[in-house]
């Protein structure tokens, strides 16, 4: 069978994410998953194409040299931020009524409703996507998509959530492409893709609001009934955090976000013994101290995820469908993954909150544990939707400079994250990594991806800055255990 190759890029403001995966009919393993600090981006948006293609165009060339392999197109989001939502509806009076409806007229009816939408500046905007609410025919109304496929008729009307962006964000994207060498496989708009991602067709059915807390952007997606009902966003996010790190603190960009990374977390009181440890920060070049007690971290950090959480509860509220959530709130993005994050959220809201991790059932790699992290979120999602193109291949042939490691991780063994099963429980918020899959487990203890994340970051932070413990106790790994009993 043909083998085809998907290559996707999710371009935020402090990170792309360039991911590349082998679809061979059923089969889709994930060769390759890589983050390197972004340039040019504000708020998810590009606005300096020139600077934006540089850290592209090296992590493609990386990808390349690594895989042995020639990327031509790529897969890419567009901004989630400054989108607007509009309803649209159109109808048709069908011919035959006896005939049953069809999938192609649903599609025809949907093309209808978006070619025909009043844009207030065309010149300016467009329409990013559209989500189907309900349909109606001659005996039924608010019908969904599903249903009203195969059902006799005379007319079909339906309903339709429009998302509509800036022309000038889609347009950067491309000048960018251009600026990298690659062409444009295909933009997708990333919210319903990410919570394909994230979340399960029960949650999605009872009512669930997916908040995704990115660098620059933070956002709500609902849905109910099984169908995305309202979208919003605000320029506020993690990048937002490590900025009040760096302005209250003093310090610089690079060590406030390691600092929040290695020891932040949300709801200070929360922190029992740890809030009486303190960091203390040397300054190698100029040779000052600086310290930092872990409870004032917590409350620097606790202010701003307060105002986002706020805005987002505001939103929540303003949809229409703050008492119809029965799934409750699921956090994913890298911000989700701050110790703390979604007792806080809970405390704030009285939902039902769970940090999500992408669902990597339907994929196979070896080697990418990352993926499995809040932050690859939307990297799975489009992944798992250009998967179902057959006719998207981003790809050429295999170059042959590199045949012998592609060739080995093709054939590697695979690994499948466990906890993404069909069926995940609601309340579940780690994945537990299995370093020899092939041997038959015992149970272990399950290790939180966040840890993993502090960790690393961890070894960077302990080149740069000492620790002071007050009562002799070991502050790494105690951290977020406390934060999680709690």
């Amino acid at each position: 069978m043909e083998e085809r190759y998907i290559a996707t890029v999710d371009l935020g403001t402090s990170k792309i994410a360039l991911a590349v995966a082998r679809v061979s009919g059923d089969d889709a393993e994930i060769l390759y998953y890589k983050t390197t600090p972004s340039d040019g981006v504000r708020y998810g948006c590009i606005y300096n194409p020139t600077k934006a293609s540089v850290p592209l165009k090296a992590a493609i060339r990386e990808a390349e040299d690594e895989l042995g392999i020639k990327i031509t197109q790529v897969v890419i989001g567009v901004p989630r931020f400054g989108v607007k939502q509009e309803i649209s509806s159109a109808k048709i009076e069908r011919s035959d009524a006896e005939s049953c409806i069809t999938r192609e007229e649903v599609d025809d009816i949907k093309n209808l409703a978006l070619d025909s939408y009043p844009l207030d500046d065309a010149d300016r905007q467009e329409i990013y996507g559209a989500s189907a609410q309900s349909f109606s025919t001659d005996d039924s109304l608010g019908c969904t998509e599903e249903d009203v496929i195969g059902m006799p008729s005379a007319m079909l009307e339906g309903n339709f959530k429009v998302f509509i962006g800036q022309k000038k964000a889609t347009h950067n994207i491309d000048i960018m492409l251009n600026k990298s060498d690659v062409a444009l496989a295909c933009k997708y708009f990333l919210p319903p893709l990410t919570a394909d991602a994230v979340l399960g067709a029960d949650e999605k059915e009872n009512g669930v609001a997916l908040v995704e807390i990115g660098a620059g952007v933070s956002s709500v997606t609902i849905y109910q009934g099984g169908i995305l009902r309202y979208y919003y966003s605000i320029p506020f996010g993690g990048q937002s955090v490590t900025n009040d790190i760096k302005m209250e603190c003093g310090f610089g960009a690079t060590l406030a976000e390691n600092i929040k990374l290695g020891f932040g977390s949300c709801m200070p009181d929360k922190l029992q013994t740890l809030s009486d440890k303190i960091l203390q920060i040397r300054d190698e070049e100029n040779g000052t101290e600086q310290q930092l007690p872990v409870k004032y971290l917590a409350e620097i950090i606790t202010a701003r995820m307060k105002e986002i959480f706020d805005a987002i509860l505001f939103k929540i509220q303003e949809s229409g469908y703050a008492d119809r959530l029965r799934a409750g709130v699921v956090l994913t993005g890298g911000g989700a993954e701050l110790a703390g994050c979604a007792g806080l959220f809970k405390e704030m809201s009285g939902y039902n909150v769970r940090t999500g991790y992408p669902r990597t059932r339907k994929f196979s790699f070896g080697g990418c544990s990352e993926l499995g992290e809040s932050d690859a979120a939307a990297t799975i999602g489009m992944l798992l939707h250009a998967r179902e193109d057959s006719h998207l291949n981003c790809l050429d042939a295999v170059t042959g400079a590199k045949t012998g490691t592609t060739a080995l991780l093709r054939n590697s063994a695979s690994t499948v994250l466990p906890g993404n099963v069909e069926e995940e429980p609601a309340d579940v918020t780690d994945t537990v990594f299995d370093p020899e899959p092939e041997k038959p487990a015992e149970k272990k203890p399950k290790q939180k991806n966040t840890e993993k994340k502090q960790l690393r970051v961890y070894e960077w932070f302990k080149k740069n800055t000492q620790e002071v413990v007050r009562k002799g106790e070991d502050l790494v790994g105690t951290l977020f255990d406390q934060m999680e009993e709690n």
